[in-house]
């Protein structure tokens, strides 16, 4: 069997949606269409109910979740095994929040391509809950978390701070202004959904001020977040290096934060799982990036 059906089945199986999966693996969504179809023949099987809202994994796909995952946990194996004399090799996933993976990490992947030919790393968007649930099922052996409280069972490695920047349109009547907790506690705000460890700090502070009647609308993706506030309905919090481009471009106007100015960021991974030469190379060039 062709193990990469496999690494697509699975990717559609988080993402319940074709066009996800394409864009996650790099392929055309046809490619992807055919690669399910294939397997499904293969098997014997439906895996996917398709719906208008997306694939379903049918009773047959839920059952073939565990068996995939350990094939291609085995198929890692093997390949640590055959290049435990040479350079780290084989395959890594690796979990990571949705600013990180666009304005972080891609410097460091084309980095990691050119010193660690032999390492395909896999790059899945992911907050902290997902992230957790994902070592925990063993689909990703890394995952980064903008967070200071991970689950109680995986290992934190503290790599450093992502600055944070609370910003507005430039023509929002606070542009320009130093805005107290008091003033910040009137207005409407952008955030991302709950579990996104600095929004809800944000979220808990402004609803301790007296009399507070902020108006909180949370989002899935910082994209959408940032365009309510790029469109003078609101305000926003978020990573600096997702909005410093607009910002320059004076598209975005950024107000000085009371306090929570930055968030941790967490390398983490599950200690029961023996990490493979590759993972551990994915680890160190992590936290070169982050403390050079």
């Amino acid at each position: 069997m062709d193990t990469r059906l496999l690494h697509t089945f699975l990717s559609l199986s988080r993402n319940g949606n074709f066009t996800s999966t394409a864009a996650e693996l790099h392929l055309a969504q046809s490619t992807v269409t055919v690669q399910i179809r294939t397997l499904e023949k293969q098997l014997g099987a439906r895996l996917f109910d398709r719906l208008p809202g997306g694939a379903e994994l049918t009773a047959a796909g839920r059952r073939l979740l565990r068996p995939a995952e350990d094939l291609l946990a085995a198929e890692a194996a093997l390949h640590t095994a055959a290049g435990a004399d040479g350079p780290p090799s084989g395959e890594v996933t690796l979990a990571a929040t949705e600013s990180l993976c666009a304005y972080r990490l891609p410097e460091l992947i084309t980095a990691l391509r050119v010193e660690q030919p032999r390492i395909e790393l896999h790059l899945i968007p992911a907050g902290t809950a997902l992230g957790g649930r994902l070592l925990h099922t063993g689909r990703a052996q890394l995952a980064l978390v903008l967070d200071a409280t991970p689950e109680p069972d995986l290992a934190a490695e503290p790599l450093g701070q992502e600055p944070l920047s609370l910003v507005c349109a430039p023509e929002h009547r606070l542009a320009g202004r130093r805005p107290r907790w008091s003033q910040l506690a009137r207005e409407s705000f952008f955030l991302l959904e709950p579990g996104c460890f600095y929004s809800d700090r944000l979220a808990h502070r402004l609803l301790a001020v007296p009399d507070a009647q902020p108006r909180l609308t949370r989002f899935g993706s910082i994209e959408a977040a940032r365009a309510c506030v790029a469109g003078g309905l609101g305000l926003g919090l978020f990573p600096t290096a997702a909005v410093r481009e607009l910002v320059e471009q004076g598209r975005l106007a950024e107000l000085p934060l009371p306090a929570h100015t930055e968030a941790p960021v967490l390398l983490t991974y599950d200690p029961r799982r023996s990490p493979s030469p590759a993972t551990h190379a994915v680890a160190a060039a992590l936290r070169a990036h982050w403390r050079p």
